[in-house]
């Protein structure tokens, strides 16, 4: 006779992430896993949110590590990076039933025991670790010399580290097939893909006016390639493009573009927003581990013409039905490829239409985000229980 065995109820919840110093993809993600999980308690390495940014984690508390306390944490907290694989391990998850870690550097670190189920969602393993660590030193000016050396001996650790960890993780999810492979690759792991939640409901369609001008939007860092992009149009100067972000690299974007590129800094969502039903199209050149502002101007209605490495192979959909299509892609991060394509976009023949762009976001939809991250849990804390407690039901009969 069959026993089916009835697993116990999830109690209480750990909601475990790297730090809180700004409102970005990853704590989009935290915000909705809350929402699954309101009672969840968070921790974290630090915590430098101030009242009024609050709200996506429900005004709660956090219980940070001992890098929150350590000097000019707040500034350069991710200057004590060699520290946090210790930190992490330090934070006390005793008596929680299940933990989840939202991870792309330390996050899944954190010292579980046999009796909870660690649920990892990983953004991304630790890029600069990993294969991108040779273009993390050269855009930090680390390629000679005795502080490349250190940093290179630092990276190694953090290697070492980051793969016993992953023996620690019961169950990972990630965000994009893309890291799914870097996970495999890394960790020896497979990962279950739930993509991640992207605002469709505020990043609506317009009134279906597009104007004259190409749009990007990030904040200006080097791997984001934005003077590259600014690049491309300085050498179109039939073609307008307008820049939204800011960050260290706004200086040599200023430099790359020409009369045509405007240059608008920083700006509210509402803004993003309205340039982006606006736009004739969305510029995005960086290899992104899945990328949701691209998600973002599709729910706008915007075609994206995007690099045809990591998560854009996934959410700008460039092939099939001409009718269906949101974008098209390019090969390189040159400005000779980007203006390329925005050459076979305007040339192509296929129209690109703000419905085929708006249906497609929405199947990053918040709403399907919860409802596979709560079916994996569910599936994941049956399996978990369902072997010691059938094999003690077969003892006893």
């Amino acid at each position: 006779m069959s026993i089916e065995i009835q697993p116990p109820p999830i109690r209480r919840v750990a909601i475990v992430h790297e730090w809180f110093a700004s409102y970005a993809g990853s704590e989009k993600v935290v915000e909705q896993l809350l929402q699954i999980y309101p009672h969840a308690e968070i921790f974290c390495v630090v915590d430098f949110l101030r009242d009024s940014e609050r709200g996506f984690i429900q005004g709660k508390a956090t219980t940070p590590t001992f890098i929150q306390h350590l000097p000019r944490a707040r500034k350069s907290f991710r200057s004590y990076l060699p520290l946090m694989p210790l930190a992490i391990e330090q934070l006390d998850l005793g008596g929680f039933d299940l933990v989840i870690s939202s991870s792309h550097a330390v996050a899944k670190g954190v010292v579980t025991g046999p009796d909870q189920l660690h649920v990892s969602y990983v953004h991304s393993p630790m890029r600069y670790a990993w294969d991108l660590q040779n273009q993390y030193l050269r855009e930090a000016g680390l390629v000679r010399g005795l502080k490349s050396w250190v940093t290179r001996a630092v990276l190694h650790y953090l290697r070492i580290w980051d793969v016993r960890t992953a023996f620690g993780v019961d169950v990972f999810a990630c965000n994009s097939q893309f890291i799914r492979r870097r996970i495999q690759k890394f960790y020896r792991r497979d990962a279950e893909v739930i993509y991640p939640p992207v605002d469709v409901t505020n990043f609506r369609l317009g009134d279906g006016v597009r104007e004259e001008f190409y749009l990007t939007a990030s904040r200006l860092v080097p791997y984001k390639k934005v003077h590259v992009i600014a690049q491309a149009f300085a050498a179109m100067p039939d073609k307008r493009l307008v820049i939204i972000g800011d960050g260290p690299e706004l200086e040599k974007v200023k430099r790359e573009a020409g009369g045509n590129v405007m240059l608008l800094g920083y700006q509210s969502t509402s803004v993003l927003i309205e340039h982006m039903q606006r736009a004739k199209a969305f510029i995005f050149a960086a290899e992104e581990d899945f990328g949701i502002v691209p998600v973002e101007a599709q729910a706008c209605g915007t075609p994206v013409i995007a690099l045809a490495k990591g998560g854009s192979l996934e959410t700008v959909r460039h092939q099939g039905d001409p009718a269906r299509r949101t974008g098209l892609l390019f090969d390189e991060q040159t400005a000779a490829s980007i203006a390329d394509a925005v050459q076979r976009f305007e040339t192509g023949g296929i129209a690109y239409t703000a419905a085929a762009c708006r249906q497609h976001a929405e199947g990053f939809a918040p709403e399907l985000f919860k409802r596979r991250f709560e079916n994996l849990v569910t599936r994941a804390w049956a399996e978990f229980h369902a072997a010691p407690e059938a094999a003690a039901a077969r003892l006893d009969q």
